[in-house]
């Protein structure tokens, strides 16, 4: 009943204070560390010790699983050669710095157990890294360097820790080194081969099925199966766990049914969201005994302090002088889809920067033998560093972002692409429904372009940036959110009255439920975008047409004169970059600037909205 009751005081402790974290603004995985810190303190508290299967089999799998399955392949590969840098050659690198830089302030401890802890604070976390960087706002080829660092990077570190755990047992003149290498390649190609195994199996499996709940059943069971497998064969199992998540994420859509991806992205986002906050306030919980044991170590406080300041220093240190320089010697990055050019010397500090430790350094500690030297100095040592690059790091990171000049992702970029592929997604599915040839004497062709027209017309309205402008898509929204507040009220009463059998009931509910999540996802980015009034860059692939007429000023004070001749209002004015003609969008109600197309045939027209030049080719349907 006690380890019960704990369980439960632990999850209500982290959603409560990660709530007040968010109200606060404050960084959630900091709030909980302090928090755990104080808990630990409190008299009558139960010591909570984190053992490594718990970690390592309990926490981890579930965790990678979680980001892999949502991180895109296709960005992982582009940057596959910076991430497998950081990931195998920065933590091999730490761990022997580290190790120099322990063995020589505390001479007493072995090679072995030097090296050791040189593995153990060698990975920075996928969880905190993330969960900061998305917070802040990094770029998101940062990001992506930093998921992919993190995904890989405990398998690194795990097989070092390995080794040198094998160096304590039985001595550095014991160990063979080839043995070591070949363990190392086993391990990144036995987990490979494993991931890649239960990803064809499961992809059988995900062609054969359409309940989502048995689909979401399966995916829970996946992490930890794969992550035994492996490790049963001496491969890692955390690569294994990465390997299937990211081709099952990048498969998804082809494998799953729309009902088993989005109940396997929210589930998922759910457990991913507890764990995460857990690892942080399970972290701090440790605070109170460690500081225990390290009160009874003979060595002087001097010494504790300086090996622990010292590591601290060295892992900041020894991952900028890496990312340095790798980057200008290895990597050399091209243009950023994103920017347009080669990220600047700021995005390498950055990345440099946002080396936050977790729960995995703090876990892998409890692997370093007792029979091993100042044993309880190491482990504080690994709390140390995780505490301190969390908070310093962790706090300082928006603050350096900004300091460079680091940009954020712009949402008015992302609206714009958004728009841009739903108009080509359109474009197949119109060339579609012409070849189908349809029987057709109720309309429903037209039907079905009229209803692919608006959700084209609402993502360019959400383009728009007068904040004191309602959009038909506004509306719309505003008003069938009311309505669909009063269906579920007429549906509830019905509910009450017992006469319609209950799984109808929930079917029409889940319906409207749908329906309103469209709705107010929708209703939230348009909230979003109005708060953003960015200068447009150039973006994406360009057609001869857009080469040929490049953004102008756009017009401020001009109307659209078929609007006022016909006596309608315009909702945006679009501006014809070959004759200079106004009209207004399609999301007005006589759509004069693509009739104006149609007339003269000028491909290419431009927003004439304050605060925004991007241009649209009708001809190829694509956006600059």
């Amino acid at each position: 009943m006690e380890i019960a009751l704990l369980l439960v005081a632990l999850a209500v402790g982290v959603l409560a204070f990660t709530a007040l974290a968010e109200r606060l603004g404050f960084p959630a995985p900091l709030l909980l560390i302090a928090v755990g810190v104080a808990v630990s303190y409190v008299p009558g508290m139960p010591e909570v010790h984190l053992e490594p299967e718990v970690v390592l089999l309990g926490l981890l799998p579930p965790l990678l699983y979680a980001t892999a399955i949502q991180s895109s392949l296709v960005d992982f590969n582009t940057n596959r050669r910076a991430i497998l840098l950081l990931s195998v050659g920065l933590v091999i690198f730490t761990t022997v710095g580290i190790g120099v830089i322990v063995h020589a302030i505390l001479p007493d401890i072995s090679w072995g157990a030097s090296f050791a802890i040189g593995a153990v604070v060698a990975p920075p976390d996928a969880v905190a890294a993330t969960a900061i960087g998305r917070r802040i706002g990094l770029p998101r080829r940062v990001v992506t360097i930093l998921e992919g660092e993190s995904l890989l990077n405990d398998a690194t570190a795990l097989v070092s820790l390995r080794t040198a755990v094998a160096i304590i047992a039985v001595g550095a003149e014991n160990v063979v080194a080839w043995r070591v290498g070949a363990d190392f390649v086993w391990a990144a190609a036995g987990g490979v081969l494993v991931g890649a195994v239960f990803f064809v199996v499961v992809a059988w499996i995900r062609k054969r099925i359409t309940d989502p709940v048995l689909d979401t059943g399966i995916s829970f069971v996946i992490p930890f199966a794969a992550y035994v497998a492996a490790e049963e064969l001496h491969a890692s199992g955390v690569i294994a766990v990465v390997i299937a998540g990211l081709l099952l994420g990048h498969k998804a859509p082809i494998l799953q049914t729309a009902q088993s991806r989005i109940a396997e992205r929210t589930n998922w986002r759910t457990i991913a969201f507890v764990l995460e906050n857990t690892v942080f306030l399970l972290i701090g919980l440790q605070a109170q005994w460690l500081f225990a044991d390290v009160g009874d170590s003979p060595l002087s406080a001097g010494r504790i302090v300086a090996v622990c300041v010292a590591t601290l220093v060295g892992v900041v240190v020894l991952r900028m002088v890496w990312v340095f320089v790798t980057r200008y010697a290895l990597v050399r990055p091209g243009p950023d889809p994103d920017l347009g050019y080669t990220p600047p010397w700021t995005f390498t500090f950055v990345l440099g920067w946002a080396g936050m430790r977790g729960v995995v350094t703090l876990a892998a500690a409890f692997v370093i033998p007792v029979e091993a030297e100042h044993r309880e100095i190491l482990l504080f040592v690994a709390f140390t560093v995780v505490a301190g690059t969390l908070f310093i790091q962790g706090l300082s990171l928006g603050w350096v972002a900004r300091r460079l000049g680091v940009p954020s992702p712009d949402p008015m970029d992302d609206a714009l692409a958004r728009a841009t592929i739903l108009q080509q997604a359109s474009k197949a599915g119109y060339a579609q429904l012409d070849r189908m040839e349809l029987d057709d004497p109720h309309g429903v062709a037209d039907l079905i372009r009229e209803r692919t027209d608006q959700r084209n017309f609402a993502a360019w309205e959400r383009l728009g940036t007068t904040a004191d402008q309602e959009t038909p898509s506004e509306l719309y929204s505003r008003v069938r959110r009311a309505m669909i507040d009063a269906e579920r009220r007429r549906v509830l009463e019905i509910r009450r009255s017992g006469t319609v059998a209950s799984e109808v009931i929930s079917e029409v509910l889940s319906m409207l439920d749908v329906e309103e999540s469209m709705l107010e996802i929708a209703h939230q980015e348009h909230d979003e975008l109005r708060s953003v009034n960015a200068v447009r860059r150039p973006r994406g692939e360009v057609c001869d047409d857009l080469e040929q007429h490049p953004a102008v000023e756009a017009s401020t004070a001009g109307v659209c004169e078929e609007c006022q001749r016909d006596g309608t209002q315009w909702v945006a004015l679009r501006q014809c970059l070959e004759c200079g003609h106004l009209a207004c969008c399609d999301s007005s109600p006589r759509q004069h600037a693509t009739a104006h197309f149609r007339d003269a045939q000028h491909a290419v027209m431009q927003s004439a909205e304050p605060g925004e030049d991007w241009r649209w080719c009708y001809v190829h349907h694509l956006t600059a």
